[in-house]
């Protein structure tokens, strides 16, 4: 029987992940989660988000995302959609507004229908009372939830 090739869409925080030396266990979990993404197993969507994040990285993290298989990655492009949706997200106090990439990371995953969104950051996305509400607000305006979860929680076995 074939396994699911997952689209995961990724935040930043676990491209970053890999040189997370003061998380060794993180790293060893990041460097287990892109393993799956070259041998296949997981096909990352990445939104034009991401790529503005790690366009003010350190080199050595945009160099590591540029080595990954381009036929592991499906682009996504914000949209006045969901610009929109993130801006809800705001609005509706789910974060504040300094954390408006976060919702906007949240937005494109929705949009894009990805089976799950990544992240290693537990204060805005992979929270359980903000999962809630990000997905409250997609209900209340027709769109499908997101399933929100750490890169650990994904990583084949």
């Amino acid at each position: 029987m074939n396994k699911k090739t997952w689209r995961i869409y990724v935040d930043s925080s676990v491209v970053s992940g890999v040189f997370d030396y003061h998380m060794p266990e993180r790293v060893e979990q990041a460097k287990r989660f892109w393993n799956d993404v070259n041998s296949g197993k997981i096909r990352i969507v990445a939104s034009d988000v991401l790529k503005e994040e790690l366009d003010v990285a350190p080199q050595h993290v945009r160099e590591f995302f540029d080595d990954l298989p381009e036929s592991q990655i499906e682009r996504v492009v914000s949209t006045s959609e969901s610009d929109n949706l993130a801006d809800r997200y705001i609005a509706e106090g789910v974060v504040g507004e300094s954390s408006l990439n976060d919702c906007r990371h949240v937005a494109a995953a929705t949009l894009a229908e990805a089976d799950v969104l990544v992240s290693w950051n537990f204060r805005h996305i992979v929270k359980l009372n903000k999962i809630y509400r990000h997905n409250g607000i997609n209900k209340m305006l027709g769109y499908r939830e997101i399933e929100i979860r750490t890169p650990v929680e994904v990583i084949y076995d």
